[in-house]
């Protein structure tokens, strides 16, 4: 395989991003911050039946990213999902799929720098919130810029970090459970799961439906695998290997980690009295225990951000590509990066320094409301693109592919119906409303665009 990746798109970008980086780029995706953070509300909608509602999620969300891969390992580019949608559906498909997911990332970013300005006071409660959020977007601008293999080395050891704490807490969790550790000897058991009132159940399927807009929140940026495979060095190994693992990684880190947490405490006393996480951690005298969950929340942060600049930069090179964005896109850097992409993106997330100026807490709700409507589109783009490029094939080209999509076309249909579900409960939230309507409008908006500077003239020559 050649260092660099020429494909039929035209990229040309360093093949830097080894196995061990797509592996834990791929678990970073798959755990956020909203593991960390947006689990007691999650709670407080579904009570124990939170557990189902990540069990829903997580067979969505596996389709999707079975999709993902067929359409990635057959064409491992960098604009991904973009240039697929250009691909299969169409250059007005393509624009809109690259422009929504950079608007994504964008709005997901500005939420994590001001998030790690807050962490940070918690350390230093006479800092200014925005200096942080300035270093943070700083430093993971200039890791995106020196090089593709610096930006795998970063969420390799931010996704390590997650992973090891989370495995500690659900282990420490199990000796609680299983054993009394730190409880006085007395095993907890699971009696917290169904003994409370109301049950295993305590809002119905209702609350377990709702909690699904938070739950998939928590996943966005798992699709984040697809856009490295431009600057994978085997893309036809470490991408199935990646996405193989994202379901039982789902089950272990997200259902693992709230069966202990429910286990152990009462639902509706979860959040009252600080995090589950760190609590767990006091409960075998770690005294450290908030320091520790802050200093892992603010790497999750990072982490996202860091991210979000990567993506960010590889959408707008490839939208410039597709002509489709300015051609002053288009070029690379030295170091066969796309740094004017990821300059422009990170001084538009200059927004979110200034936030913590303006902006009161609630806004975040809507932002990542917002990104959830962006990210259901997206998936559900990558669902389709997979049924086109299936049907695009000859029988021989078929039994051809490579990594194929388990049970299609119903895993399709049932991903789409779960997509399509997720936007009604966002519809319904009176939090997350806003979304259905901000979310709608930047698709017009963009349309609008597209047709002012004439493409759909282009496109019907």
């Amino acid at each position: 395989m050649s260092s660099e990746n020429k494909s039929v798109t035209g990229e040309t970008l360093t093949r830097g991003l080894e196995s061990r980086h797509i592996q834990l780029i791929a678990i970073g995706g798959a755990i956020g911050v909203g593991l960390f953070l947006g689990s007691s509300t999650a709670i407080r909608t579904a009570g124990p039946g939170l557990l189902l509602s990540y069990l829903i999620g997580a067979a969505v969300i596996f389709f999707v990213m079975r999709a993902l891969g067929e359409v990635a390992v057959a064409y491992p580019v960098s604009g991904s999902f973009s240039a697929y949608a250009n691909m299969f559906m169409g250059p007005r498909m393509g624009y809109i799929t690259g422009w929504t997911y950079w608007f994504m990332w964008i709005i997901t970013g500005m939420a994590e720098i001001t998030a790690v300005g807050v962490y940070c006071t918690f350390w230093w409660p006479d800092l200014p919130q925005w200096i942080p959020a300035l270093m943070a977007l700083v430093a993971m601008t200039t890791v995106n810029l020196i090089s593709v293999k610096l930006f795998g080395e970063f969420e390799f050891w931010f996704a390590l970090i997650k992973v090891v704490v989370i495995i500690a807490m659900i282990a420490i969790g199990l000796g609680i459970i299983l054993f009394g550790i730190g409880h006085g000897g007395v095993p907890t058991g699971i009696t917290n799961l169904y003994a409370l009132e109301g049950g295993f159940l305590p809002n119905g399927m209702t609350g377990v439906f709702m909690a699904l807009s938070m739950v998939m929140f928590a996943f966005l940026g798992i699709e984040l695998i697809g856009v490295t495979a431009g600057e994978a060095r085997n893309p036809e190994q470490s991408i199935p290997s990646a996405i193989n693992k994202v379901l039982w990684r789902i089950l272990v880190f997200y259902i693992g980690a709230l069966f202990v947490i429910m286990s152990i405490f009462p639902w509706n006393e979860i959040g009252v009295h600080g995090s589950p996480f760190v609590l767990t951690f006091k409960n075998i005298g770690i005294a450290a225990a908030a320091g520790i969950i802050n200093f892992v929340v603010a790497t999750a942060a990072l982490s996202s951000c860091n991210s979000g600049i990567y993506s960010n930069g590889r959408m707008l090179y490839n939208l410039a590509l597709q002509k489709r964005a300015p051609q002053y896109f288009g070029q690379t850097s030295k170091a066969n990066v796309p740094a004017r992409g990821i300059l422009v993106s990170s001084c538009i997330m200059l927004i979110g320094v200034f936030l913590n100026y303006i902006v009161p807490e609630e806004v975040f709700i809507i932002v990542t409301s917002i990104a959830t409507f962006a990210a259901v589109w997206i998936w559900g783009t990558i669902i389709i693109v997979q049924m086109k490029s299936r049907v695009s094939k000859s029988p021989e080209e078929v039994s051809k592919i490579a990594y194929k999509m388990p049970w299609y076309p119903y895993s399709n249909y049932f991903a789409l119906i779960g997509l399509v579900f997720v936007a009604v409960i966002l519809t319904i939230g009176e939090s997350t409303r806003i979304a259905m309507i901000v979310g709608p409008l930047w698709i017009i908006g963009i349309n609008v665009v597209y047709n002012l500077l004439g493409w759909n003239k282009k496109d019907a020559q």
